[in-house]
């Protein structure tokens, strides 16, 4: 699937739902190759839900409709779906979070483990840390127990 028809899907989806939305826009995050669906609507609450819960089941359906298209040997599109930037302020959110931890980790020379995420989340956190002097950071734990931890090198 393209772009474009990507776009279609979330717009008949919303229509479906019967979610006005003011626009759907289309960016990429920080050059890391991942689209950013951006849905701009006043009834923000109904796709949001309870802590993202809502949001997390629509970008499921939509990557999944995304993925049906698509022969068994291509890659699909790697993208997100926002709403009125919640996940882009839940993002700088836990990037503070992880500079937090990661000062902690240098300041006290321990390695510190943080709360289960996603696994996307858990790139922002690699990311974000990478080629922070004297820490490392990889993943550890399984399914939804999958978390980083920060780890303090002498």
């Amino acid at each position: 699937m393209t772009e474009e028809d990507i776009k279609k899907t979330i717009e008949n989806l919303l229509k479906l739902m019967s979610v006005e939305a003011d626009q759907v826009l289309i960016t990429d995050r920080d050059n890391t190759g991942i689209k950013i669906f951006s849905i701009k609507t006043r009834d923000s609450g109904i796709l949001i839900g309870n802590k993202g819960e809502n949001l997390f089941a629509f970008n499921h359906i939509v990557k999944k409709m995304a993925k049906k298209g698509l022969a068994e040997t291509e890659d699909g599109l790697k993208f997100i779906v926002d709403v009125n930037d919640y996940q882009e302020r839940l993002a700088e959110e836990l990037k503070n979070k992880a500079k937090i931890m990661c000062e902690r980790a240098r300041s006290f020379k321990v390695n510190i483990e943080m709360d289960p995420m996603s696994s996307y989340e858990r790139m922002l956190v690699h990311a974000c840390l990478q080629g922070e002097p004297g820490i490392k950071t990889e993943s550890s734990g399984e399914g939804r127990e999958r978390r980083v931890v920060i780890k303090y090198i002498e």
